[in-house]
């Protein structure tokens, strides 16, 4: 986690007036949407699941994060990765959780006792894989972007994002770069304002 050097807070009564902020904020920095945009991604566990899934080198830093679904016990997500021109897409999560798979679609990388990986050639294969796995429930998907966050960016601002929040808050949509990131977050319990957190490096 990088120690940011600006940082920016803003709160919406209207979902449409803080949405609109952040695509203002986001310009074309790859983003992260709730997949069920109605009760967000819950983000408590988010930095411990990050955190083991680099100490083990499950998603690596080079990785771009094309969907997450992140907890205090387990993480599945769908990366991209490059192999030279090679481009692919692998769906890491929880053996027990992991549907069964037309082998048409996808390759297996490796079964483990406590995690599957599932490499596909196209995104929408992937996609749908981890949807199978995970329902959508508390899941972040890349939407509305030319390409995924990079997981290294994410890594980096994340934790000095969540450490603003003044409640518990899930997470609506947000986007990361090298040099900064933002995220909005839906309502707290008891409340209905949207809170949009924004922190960077000074340019």
């Amino acid at each position: 986690m990088t120690t940011p050097q600006t940082l920016s807070v803003r709160t919406f009564v209207d979902r449409a007036d803080g949405l609109s902020h952040f695509m203002r904020c986001a310009g074309e920095a790859p983003r992260l949407l709730a997949f069920d945009d109605a009760i967000g991604c819950p983000v408590e566990n988010a930095l411990p699941a990050l955190e083991w899934t680099a100490a083990v080198g499950i998603i690596l830093d080079d990785d771009l994060l094309h969907a997450s679904r992140l907890t205090s016990e387990t993480a599945a997500a769908v990366v991209e990765r490059r192999n030279g021109e090679r481009r692919s897409y692998v769906y890491i999560g929880p053996r027990m959780d992991a549907p069964p798979m037309d082998h048409a679609e996808g390759a297996l990388l490796f079964d483990e006792p406590g995690v599957k990986a599932v490499e596909f050639r196209q995104r929408a294969h992937a996609i749908a894989h981890f949807l199978r796995a995970t329902a959508g429930s508390g899941a972040l998907v890349s939407l509305l972007s030319q390409r995924a966050p990079e997981v290294r960016h994410v890594r980096r601002w994340l934790g000095a994002i969540i450490q603003e929040l003044d409640l518990p808050r899930p997470l609506f949509v947000g986007w990361f770069a090298a040099s900064a990131a933002g995220c909005l977050f839906c309502p707290a319990d008891g409340e209905d304002s949207y809170r949009y957190i924004e922190v960077g490096l000074e340019s």
